[in-house]
């Protein structure tokens, strides 16, 4: 059985998705973009500071689900700049502690609304 998970505390899709599915003991999440859910907008030109945002997105989906990131098996990050590479680890080291989840990370040409950043997960369900 498929239940979408939806929560306020994180943008809504720009697409016909959800923001994210759970099924059995796992959380999919959808790719977050550094939206505000407050504003609507994006919180940063910034790639780090739209790293956070993307990150602060999927622990409020997380949370929503009776989850959190400690529990991410893996996330996949898509950049627009693989330059900006080393300073969103830093980030991100911030957000996820040691074991890590298997990651992947891939530079792209471009992504929805002309974002720099973009992170989805799966997560762990009780």
């Amino acid at each position: 059985m498929i239940e979408p998970i939806s929560t306020a505390d994180a943008p809504g899709a720009v697409g016909p998705y959800s923001q994210a599915i759970k099924t059995g003991n796992l959380l999919f999440v959808s790719g977050q973009l550094p939206i505000d859910p407050v504003t609507g907008e994006f919180n940063s030109q910034n790639a780090v500071e739209q790293a956070k945002q993307c990150l602060r997105n999927l622990a409020a989906i997380a949370k929503s689900a009776d989850t959190d990131l400690s529990r991410t098996i893996k996330t996949t990050v898509l950049l627009t700049d693989l330059g900006d590479f080393a300073e969103i680890n830093r980030v991100y080291a911030t957000f996820f502690k040691d074991p890590f989840p298997a990651r992947a990370c891939y530079e792209v040409k471009a992504l929805p609304k002309g974002a720099k950043v973009e992170i989805e997960a799966v997560i762990a369900l009780d």
